[in-house]
């Protein structure tokens, strides 16, 4: 019987944390509760813990093995960085295992990877990405929990991790889950014949963006920017690079440029958190929350990037305080979605019940110990906190842009499609704009096609999706891609957009070369405002304004625009129940190159007055927009990309 287990945090101090109250002893705290009722959820031998939920497309043995080596992400850096282990969970995790290294047991995990009880997901086996979370955690803790294993369990652990060291994932961010099985077991003396990890290192390396970020496999052949961009930079690639470089010798510029990479990343990376811990709501496998914390704190543990120790712990603390006062992991296992509740439109179909433990590489903090700066700095200000302003991350294709306490992005590049000739959209990647305050409209939202994009609708009200992009452009403050609306997975014959984003003095200005057949109406959408009660809604001449209690979405037409609505879905959102849209339209002469223009805003007050603090200018495909600042920016949008080339 499940008994539900209610977190108990310690009092608040905020004389050295101002801005959240939290310090290490919360952070043990409920790092503690997830595991103890992480044990709630195990077999009677402990070797597989499988919380109740859908299960993944691996099977129900490989939610076990996840359940087990995700929650073990938690523990290792807690017993790395804690003097005493109070609950034992050295000791249980080690009982575990050894039920799991057992040949005739019931918790067996098994050397082979049998087809009845494991699936095989993407042609891959999913236990390799377990075997690394497990070789990862025993790196992290290796005195505390590998060294204390008995002769036996060791050989029968390092054998069943060489069998997965040796094979062969997916072309991404899985090289690296092989590559730290390996090197962790050479680490501690043990030979990996067919291991292939440097190889593979040098694969990841080759995807290096800029800016400390990587593509998240082969770099767009389309755009040329990272089209595979999202948070698996900071769970996974910045991480286990890090791994990496920790447990192998390197030549020392080579470890010396990872480091400055990964200082960079942190550095950029952190200008994507709200002031509230929302992190930004971009990307997939968004249901390991925390786990955004990974490359934060590996850059601080490695002592590298310009962020202070003290603003390190205060966008840490916020990120954890976020998730834990939404309820996640307060009573009960985190579930497969964004808040306490479930919400499985927003996961995919590799996550299972034990995928939320993931979250466990958000504590990777922990294994620095109490007197680390890290938990002895008084918190500081975090990136959104000390100013207002634009970045643009060029080879990503993003440009950032905080304010009120909120991120945004203009995305132009990264729609994790590598040929948009036979892929569909994901709206998770396909919108141009995300924050750490919406999320993409998903099932019949994202059918619908109103938020974030650019959309043809046919008579019959059926809209095109934002397609593959067919090349991106970055200038200062600003980012350009192009594309060809997609309905049914099919281009429209004729059909182009050119899309232009100027992110500068807390708007977004959107403009867009449209070319469409006979037929079609023009819609854009603007951000997908969602809670538990329905949003309201203004919709005059001068702007559509959608509002809740605190957030506010402005749509205001410059140029090309006639008419305007608002878009309502319900159980569609991943940030409440309730969601609405504004949107523009227009009906474009057919075969004729139309711009349209309009300013964006999401913010905590409504302030946007017809255009705000631009006045803008359009003659034939050339704009002008003239910024209240003195900013002057001009565009040919028609000379901004050929058919041909990127």
């Amino acid at each position: 019987m499940i008994r539900t287990r209610a977190l108990r945090l310690p009092p608040e101090d905020r004389a050295r944390s101002p801005y959240t109250g939290w310090t290490r002893a919360h952070w043990e705290t409920v790092a503690d509760h997830w595991l103890l009722t992480a044990r709630e959820y195990a077999s009677p031998a402990g070797g597989l813990i499988t919380p109740p939920g859908r299960h993944s497309a691996a099977g129900i043995r490989s939610d076990g093995i996840e359940g087990f080596a995700r929650s073990f992400l938690i523990a290792a850096p807690l017993l790395a960085g804690r003097a005493e282990d109070p609950h034992d969970h050295a000791g249980w995790y080690a009982r575990g295992l050894a039920a799991a290294m057992d040949p005739g047991g019931s918790d067996r995990w098994g050397r082979a990877i049998g087809v009845d009880e494991i699936k095989q997901w993407n042609g891959t086996p999913q236990p390799i990405v377990e075997a690394a979370n497990l070789a990862f955690g025993l790196a992290v803790s290796r005195t505390q929990a590998w060294d204390r294993l008995d002769e036996k369990l060791r050989e029968q652990t390092a054998d069943w991790l060489a069998h997965h060291a040796t094979k062969h994932g997916s072309d991404n961010n899985w090289l690296l889950f092989t590559a730290v099985i390996e090197a962790f077991l050479r680490s501690v003396g043990y030979d990996v014949p067919g291991g292939h990890a440097q190889a593979d290192v040098e694969r990841v390396e080759s995807w290096y963006l800029g800016d400390g970020w990587y593509n998240d496999g082969p770099i767009s052949i389309n755009t040329g920017h990272g089209n595979r961009v999202d948070h698996y930079n900071s769970w996974v690639i910045q991480t286990f690079l890090w791994q990496w470089y920790e447990l192998t010798e390197q030549p020392t510029e080579r470890r010396g440029q990872f480091l400055a990479r990964l200082g960079e990343f942190a550095d950029s990376y952190a200008l994507l958190f709200a002031a509230d811990g929302s992190p930004l709501h971009q990307g997939r496998s968004l249901t390991y929350r925390q786990a955004v914390l990974g490359g934060l704190w590996a850059a601080a543990i490695a002592g590298v990037g310009g962020e202070a120790a003290g603003a390190t712990r205060r966008l840490a603390s916020g990120v954890l305080r976020h998730f834990t006062d939404l309820g996640v992991g307060a009573q009960g296992a985190p579930t497969l979605g964004r808040t306490e509740a479930e919400f499985l439109p927003m996961c995919q179909v590799y996550s299972g019940p034990g995928s939320p433990y993931f979250a466990g590489m958000g504590f990777l903090g922990l294994a620095a110990p109490a007197d680390h700066p890290l938990w002895t700095e008084p918190e500081q200000p975090q990136p959104v906190e000390r100013a207002e302003g634009v970045r643009t991350l060029h080879g990503v294709g993003w440009v950032i842009q905080s304010g009120d306490g909120i991120v945004h992005i203009a995305n132009h590049a990264s729609d994790h499609i590598d040929n948009p000739d036979r892929e569909n959209p994901d709206p998770h990647y396909a919108l141009i704009g995300y924050s750490t305050h919406t999320a993409p409209g998903l099932g019949d939202a994202w059918t619908a096609a109103v938020d974030g994009q650019l959309a043809l609708v046919d008579e019959w009200g059926r809209a095109t999706q934002r397609g593959g992009l067919h090349g991106t452009k970055t200038g200062d403050g600003w980012a350009a891609s192009w594309y060809r609306p997609r309905f049914n997975s099919v281009d429209v014959p004729g059909a182009r957009v050119v899309s232009l984003s100027i992110l500068h003095l807390g708007v977004g200005l959107h403009v867009h070369l449209v070319t469409t057949p006979s037929g079609w109406t023009a819609r854009e959408g603007s951000f997908a405002l969602a809670g538990a009660h329905e949003p309201a809604a203004e919709v005059t001449s001068a702007g559509t304004k959608v509002h809740s209690e605190n957030l506010t979405v402005e749509l205001v037409p410059v140029h090309g625009w006639t008419g305007s609505g608002v878009a309502r879905h319900l159980g569609a959102n991943a940030f409440g129940e309730h969601s609405a849209v504004p949107y523009l339209t227009a009906e474009p002469a057919a075969g004729v190159p139309t711009v349209f223009v309009s300013v964006h805003r999401l913010g905590r007050t409504a302030t946007v007055r017809g255009p705000g603090p631009v006045a803008v200018g359009v003659h034939g495909d050339r704009i002008t927009a003239a910024w209240t600042d003195g900013r002057r920016d001009e565009f040919a949008l028609g000379e901004l990309f050929n058919e041909s080339s990127p």
